[in-house]
C-alpha cells in the first residue's frame, strides 16, 4: 500500500493480523477454547508442540494446562527447569535441541508471573521472538481475564487438595506480586492447602502503596471468616480515602461488631509513598516488619503498638520511617517465627533474619524470587513444621519515576 506524504501509514502487516486476531477473537471465547485458538497462532509462524504451565499453589511446580492443540506433559520444577527460569526471571529463556529451539516465554500480566508458554521453532530470529513476546502478553490477559468465570485454571494449579478455608483465603488475595519502576512487592502463604487465618491486601493509588498483612485468631473456617471481615473492612476504608489510622479504627469496629468480646486480628498497615521512600504504619499486635538493606536484615522496625483489631478502644499512633533506595520490609506473621521444634524451641526472630541473610541475592528474580526462596529455606529450617500459618510479604523500593512510560518514543 502507497502512503502519501504526511500521511500516516495505517497498513496491516504481518504480525498485526495475528495479533489482531487474537484479540478479535478474545471478547467472546469460552475459556477452554483459548488453548486451541493459540495453538493455531503459533501454527502460523511456524511454530509447534505448544504447552501453557502455569504456577502452583505451593510455588514449586509448574503445572499443564490441559486444552485441544496443546501437549500436556508433567510438571516441571520452578528451581532448575528452562521454564522455571523463564517464570523467575520474567525473561524468554531459549534451549537448542535437535532439529529446532525450545522457547520458554514468561506469562506476565503486568509484573504478576501468571505461568509460561513452550514453543518449539524449527528456527527464531528476532521477529520471531518479538511477535512471541507480544503473543505471550496477550495470551496472559486472556488467562487472567477469563479466570475470573472459570474453575479451570483454579483446577490446573492444585497439587493436592485444598481446604474450604485456604478456598477463601486465595479467592482474597490480589496478585502475589506486583513491579513498577519504584516499587515491587510479593507474598506467599504457607501452608499453601490449608491456610485459613492470614491474608495480605495492596493497592497503588496514584504515589501511595497502601499494604494490610493480617493474621486472624484461630484455625480453619472461624479464622478464614474474620480474615474474610478484615480484609473486606481494611479495602472499604481504603477506597473512602481516609488516613492510616482511621484504618485501623474502621477494622476493629468491623471486628468487634461482627465476632463479639472475644476475637482478633492482629494487622499491619502501612502507607510507602513511592517517589520519596517516606514510610507509614500501624502495628496492631503484629510482628514488627525487618528492614533489609543492602541485602542483610538489619532490624526490625519497633514502634507503638496498639491492640489487635477487635480489641482497640484508641486512636492508634503512626509511626514513621524514611527508606532508602534498594531498601526492603520483610511483613510477617507469627506462624514464621513461633513454631516449635521437637524440644520445644520456638524459631524466633534472630533465626529469620539468619535466613533472611543466608538468601543469595538474584536480580533477576526480584522480590517475588526471594520472598520464595525465603519461604522454601525456611520450611526446611523448621523441618518442614508449618502448624500454623506463616505468611512472608516484602517490599522493595527503588524511588525514581515512571512518568516516561507514558510517552511513546
Amino acid at each position: 500500500m502507497e502512503v502519501r506524504q504526511g500521511e500516516v501509514d495505517r497498513s496491516e502487516g504481518f504480525g498485526e493480523r495475528l495479533l489482531g486476531l487474537l484479540l478479535d477473537r478474545a471478547l467472546g471465547l469460552p475459556p477452554q477454547l483459548i488453548a486451541p485458538l493459540v495453538a493455531e497462532e503459533v501454527a502460523r509462524i511456524g511454530g509447534h508442540e505448544v504447552s501453557i504451565l502455569l504456577q502452583d499453589y505451593a510455588q514449586t511446580l509448574l503445572v499443564p494446562l490441559a486444552g485441544r492443540g496443546l501437549v500436556v506433559g508433567g510438571p516441571e520444577p520452578i528451581t532448575d527447569s528452562a521454564a522455571g527460569r523463564a517464570s523467575l526471571g520474567a525473561k524468554p529463556v531459549e534451549v537448542a535441541m535437535d532439529g529446532g529451539v525450545r522457547l520458554y516465554m514468561p506469562l506476565l500480566d503486568g509484573s504478576d508471573q501468571v505461568g509460561v508458554m513452550a514453543i518449539t521453532l524449527d528456527s527464531v530470529d528476532e521477529h520471531d521472538r518479538r511477535l512471541l513476546r507480544r503473543l505471550a502478553a496477550l495470551v496472559a490477559d486472556m488467562l487472567v481475564t477469563k479466570h475470573s468465570y472459570t474453575d479451570l485454571f483454579f483446577q490446573a494449579r492444585r497439587r493436592e487438595p485444598m481446604s474450604a478455608a485456604a478456598e477463601m483465603q486465595w479467592s482474597l488475595l490480589p496478585p502475589l506480586a506486583m513491579a513498577v519502576p519504584q516499587v515491587a512487592v510479593a507474598g506467599i502463604l504457607e501452608p499453601a492447602y490449608t491456610v485459613a487465618g492470614d491474608s495480605f491486601d495492596y493497592a497503588l493509588n496514584d504515589n501511595i502503596l497502601h499494604v494490610a498483612v493480617v493474621d486472624a485468631m484461630g484455625h480453619g473456617l472461624d479464622a478464614a471468616t474474620m480474615a474474610t471481615v478484615a480484609i473486606g473492612a481494611y479495602r472499604h476504608a481504603r477506597r473512602s480515602d481516609i488516613d492510616l489510622a482511621e484504618k485501623y479504627v474502621f477494622m476493629n469496629q468491623a471486628i468487634a461488631r461482627q465476632f463479639g468480646p472475644d476475637h482478633f486480628v492482629t494487622a499491619q498497615m502501612m502507607h510507602l509513598h513511592i517517589t520519596t521512600g517516606h514510610l507509614e504504619w500501624v502495628n496492631a499486635g503484629h510482628p514488627a516488619p525487618l528492614l533489609i538493606r543492602d541485602h542483610r536484615g538489619v532490624r526490625q522496625l519497633e514502634s507503638p503498638t496498639t491492640l489487635p483489631a477487635g480489641f482497640g478502644d484508641e486512636q492508634p499512633q503512626v509511626s514513621q520511617f524514611k527508606l532508602k533506595p534498594g531498601d526492603r520490609l520483610l511483613c510477617y506473621t507469627d506462624g514464621v517465627t513461633e513454631e516449635r521444634n521437637e524440644q520445644g524451641q520456638s524459631f524466633g526472630e534472630e533465626r529469620l533474619i539468619d535466613c533472611v541473610n543466608r538468601l543469595e541475592h538474584d536480580e533477576e528474580s526480584g522480590v517475588r524470587g526471594s520472598v520464595r526462596r525465603l519461604s522454601h529455606l525456611l520450611k526446611e529450617e523448621r523441618e518442614g513444621r508449618t502448624s500454623d500459618d506463616a505468611t512472608l510479604f516484602m517490599i522493595e523500593w527503588t524511588g525514581g519515576a515512571a512518568d516516561h512510560l507514558a510517552t511513546l518514543d
